[in-house]
């Protein structure tokens, strides 16, 4: 495997941020499992359930750029220090007071966090595995991602079995409260990021940490990117494929719960664990679908696929939900990718700065799963989950307009602006 090869520059390193992406999948994608309980918790509505995802992902567009001024100022591992202590401190204190306005606020602060770790480990896994090995270690990378959204709601599984016997309640037990299972799993975040700041200690970084092209550029290249139109069409491609992805998956178990009966915590959190699956195996197909295809091509079928899994899952039997909520995560598996990849390749230059431009865009998984909430109160769950064919049919269109100076190599294609 490369990432242990001598090729790398600081193999230590590339493990240290396969880990930090393990965590961060774990922590943000453990509420679409939660959800449906925190709701019954908190005796919430559609729309209040509506504002924990809101909360933690327009953490996102706060603070996706000046993490990028920040990564010029401070050394990696100061900053990765300074977020795994935050994300301790936060979650004990949310453990110890476990109430809906600071669950959002808890929120809102994991997301700050997560977001100034995505801008810190990109650039920190091209410098340490080196730039030749960047493209094999971020398809690592979204390996691991996947594989912790799909392990995190077995977690939960296992701690809403038996709540009288779960050994960190029984352990604790003033701390978690009998009817609220899930706080347990805020213990656990406090408890992992303890972890991984005696792990960023312990691991050697370089003395004189080199700036990295790719990271956040000068104030002048925002200028220059805000004058261009293909800054806002990828911007909010990234805006409708997050807030898509976050739709589905925050609101699952509670359509699975409230139109077929289907328990929350068992068969609701299976079901968006087979989601992650599906979209970390989906995402290794669409590798070698982008060595046949054009991008814009596979972003087509992907997003047609997509809007057929939606209205079966929606709209079919509880059999078919089963299978086609999982299927959407295979179908949408390579749109991250490929509208990012489009974006960056529709630019000339300044792609440190796009990037974080585009990571705002994350800021979509705070907005549409809001509006889910809100109309799913006013109308239903089945019609309001129906909306989130908008960002989809957005995301269709990508494949239309978009054009790239340069397009993805594949096997039939000798040069790369074929």
């Amino acid at each position: 495997m490369t990432i242990m090869t001598t090729q790398n520059r600081y193999p230590q390193l590339v493990l240290l941020v396969l880990l930090v992406f393990f965590v961060i999948s774990f922590i943000t994608n453990i509420l679409n499992s939660i959800i449906v309980a925190v709701k019954d918790s908190f005796e919430l509505s559609l729309s209040a359930a509506g504002f924990l995802p809101f909360s933690f992902f327009i953490a996102y567009a706060v603070m996706s750029i000046p993490a990028g001024f920040l990564t010029e100022r401070y050394t990696s591992r100061s900053l990765l220090t300074a977020s795994f202590s935050v994300i301790v401190m936060s979650c004990l204190l949310f453990v110890l007071n476990p109430t809906y306005n600071y669950f959002l606020g808890t929120l809102f602060i994991l997301g700050l966090c997560m977001a100034v770790l995505q801008v810190i480990i990109n650039p920190m896994l091209r410098f340490a595995g080196g730039e030749e090995h960047f493209a094999f270690n971020s398809v690592m990378a979204q390996v691991v991602f996947g594989g912790a959204s799909f392990l995190s709601p077995w977690l939960y599984m296992e701690l809403a079995k038996d709540q009288a016997y779960n050994s960190i309640t029984s352990f604790l037990p003033q701390w978690i409260p009998l009817d609220f299972p899930w706080l347990s799993l805020y213990l656990f975040f406090a408890l992992l990021a303890l972890l991984i700041l005696g792990i960023i200690w312990l691991i050697p970084f370089p003395e004189n940490e080199p700036a990295d092209p790719a990271q956040s550029g000068a104030v002048s290249a925002y200028r220059e990117l805000f004058a261009n139109r293909w800054t806002y069409l990828f911007f909010l491609g990234i805006f409708a494929y997050v807030g898509f992805e976050q739709g589905v998956g925050n609101w699952m178990a509670e359509f699975l719960k409230s139109y077929h009966g289907f328990s929350s915590d068992q068969i609701g959190a299976s079901t968006v664990s087979y989601f992650w699956a599906m979209l970390t195996i989906g995402s290794l197909v669409g590798l070698l679908l982008l060595k046949i295809l054009d991008s814009k091509k596979v972003l087509v079928l992907s997003s047609t696929s997509a809007i057929i899994f939606l209205l079966l899952s929606l709209y079919g039997p509880n059999t078919w939900a089963l299978v086609c909520f999982p299927a959407i995560g295979f179908s949408i598996s390579v749109m991250w990718s490929i509208i990012f990849s489009l974006g960056l390749n529709s630019v000339a230059n300044h792609h440190g700065a796009l990037s974080g431009v585009l990571c705002t865009g994350i800021a979509g998984g705070a907005i549409w799963p809001l509006i889910v909430g809100i109309m799913g109160d006013m109308i239903n769950l089945q019609w309001a989950m129906t909306l989130l064919l908008l960002p989809l049919a957005y995301i269709l269109s990508i494949g239309f307009w978009a054009n790239p100076l340069i397009r993805n190599k594949t096997f039939g294609r000798k040069n790369l602006n074929q």
